[in-house]
């Protein structure tokens, strides 16, 4: 926190306007991370099966996605401390939302409303750091600051996310953030607190594309988390995809027509940027959505419950916060591409590690604890080195715009792949049973691949569970790796791309 102690960042107006931004960046965090913990709580409670469980995570990702691109514009248009505010107040309202939910509908619909006012609190979080603090060297202290806060509620989430559960009610995960999002309105209206900044030469909002990207994704989804229940080569499910190819040709034609496109397919180009964000699609092909998944395995294999379990994710985590320094260092003497393939070759190695420690006789949160913190450096090594590759492969002047497709690729590929991990865990849950077939096989396998084993043979549901499991983790093994050879290939022989000190952090 040194942005905090430095004696020439002591201009009041700056720290309060940094605390208000910080604290925002650790409520995202903690909600990203948090929620997972709460997941069998939440199916207990509110009578929802596997697929529901998928959506409450993937309705927060896919509301993110839809509003990064417009949020910035909106931002730059109409002020953008007044939008950080409005953000602030809508995402306490939804969290309230979510944590009066008495079903999983209303659930759902509220992590949409409350993923959009997140989204948008985001963008707004490196807006209003980028007007406040003007000097450079200012600047990236706070920049370092609001990376350490929004890692601290990414590592600690889990934790948290487990003790509010045991200790109160699954409805505090949520609730919490009402007196939070309170705090921060007061710090960010105080009277010497955040300046008032805007673009009056802002672009227009491109809705064409922010719609179709929308329904791209949404479709994708949807597609594959019902489609076991609507059969998929049913005409209702392919109808559903179709929707979406279009949906995704559509938005690449307005991109390409539009005078000021928010995916600017042109940066593609640029070797450095494109090795980047296969990076940062894949580390939620793989490290993201597992953080769904593991909480599964603690309680329906190992038994642990939520204290416990979230104990145990602490070792995914953690690593992530110590790490990113390091990965900075190794960046700028090895250059990034190396660092970053390398970062995602060593997520597929602790992926694989856990596949071994999940399979073992006598297996325990000491098994995996190997391939969890494998996992977690590799991510370190990764997450913040192409963040601050891709904005420093652009113009300055464009920063802003590779900053949304490095957010935008990463929330895509995740609810994507929440859904696809899922559906893997489903499948190898069903290829382990025997004795039943078609729908009811499919139903008992959905049931058990949520932690449910309350079923006559509960130790042969337990060993379906963790071969379900395993294909999870060799999926997310074999496609860091693939992408780890998509980034080192992309990004070419030579590797000349030294990042900007005040590029952003992730």
């Amino acid at each position: 926190m040194t942005a905090l102690r430095n004696p020439r960042n002591s201009n009041p107006r700056n720290l309060i306007a940094l605390a208000a931004v910080c604290l925002s960046s650790m409520m995202f965090g903690l909600e990203i991370s948090s929620v997972p913990a709460s997941l069998p709580a939440l199916e207990r409670m509110l009578h929802g099966d596997f697929q529901d469980l998928q959506w409450v995570m993937n309705a927060y990702t896919i509301a993110v996605t839809s509003v990064l691109m417009a949020a910035g514009t909106l931002a730059d248009r109409f002020g953008r401390k007044r939008l950080f505010v409005i953000s602030l107040a809508l995402f306490g309202v939804t969290s309230l939302l979510c944590g009066l939910a008495s079903d999983m509908p209303t659930m759902i619909t509220g992590r949409f409303l409350q993923g959009a006012a997140g989204g948008v609190m985001l963008i707004c979080q490196v807006a209003v750091l980028t007007s406040q603090f003007s000097d450079p060297a200012e600047r990236v202290r706070a920049f370092a600051a609001w990376g350490v806060v929004f890692g601290i509620g990414l590592g600690f989430g889990p934790i948290v996310g487990s003790a509010i559960v045991a200790l109160a009610s699954w409805q505090w995960v949520f609730l919490v953030h009402g007196p939070l999002a309170l705090l921060t309105l007061a710090l960010a209206l105080a009277q010497y607190g955040a300046v008032e900044s805007r673009d009056p030469q802002a672009e227009r909002l491109d809705i064409g594309g922010m719609l179709t990207l929308s329904l791209a994704v949404l479709g994708t989804v949807f597609y594959i988390t019902q489609g076991a229940d609507l059969g998929f080569v049913s005409p209702a499910a392919l109808a559903i995809l179709l929707l979406s190819f279009a949906s995704l040709i559509a938005f690449v034609l307005i991109e390409r027509r539009v005078a000021h496109p928010m995916f600017d397919f042109s940066v593609l180009r640029i070797r450095a940027f494109s090795g980047a964000m296969f990076a940062s699609a894949g580390m939620n092909v793989s490290f993201w959505p597992l953080m769904i998944y593991l909480p599964v395995y603690y309680h329906g294999v190992l038994g642990y419950d939520d204290v416990k379990a979230g104990w145990s994710l602490l070792a995914y985590t953690l690593p992530t916060l110590v790490v990113p320094p390091i990965a900075e260092r190794l960046a700028h003497r090895f250059q990034p591409g190396w660092v970053i393939p390398g970062g995602m070759f060593v997520i597929g190695a602790g992926f694989f590690l856990m596949l071994w420690g999940s399979a073992v006789d006598h297996a325990s949160w000491l098994t995996l604890l190997p391939g969890c913190m494998l996992a977690g450096i590799g991510l370190g090594l990764t997450n913040t080195t192409v963040t601050n590759t891709s904005t420093a492969a652009v113009p300055a002047t464009r920063a802003g715009m590779a900053s949304g497709i490095d957010m935008s690729a990463r929330m895509i590929s995740l609810a994507i792949n929440i859904a696809v991990m899922g559906l893997i865990l489903l499948w190898g849950v069903a290829a382990a049973l025997h004795g039943t077939e078609g729908g009811e096989k499919l139903q008992l396998a959905a049931s058990i691949a949520s932690g449910r084993l309350g079923t006559d043979d509960p130790d042969g549901a337990r060993a379906a569970l963790v071969q379900g499991f395993g294909w999870v983790l060799g999926y997310g093994g074999i496609s860091a790796w693939l992408f780890a050879a998509g980034s080192f290939l992309t990004f070419g022989a030579h590797r000349p791309v030294r990042p900007r000190l005040e590029a952003v952090q992730s």
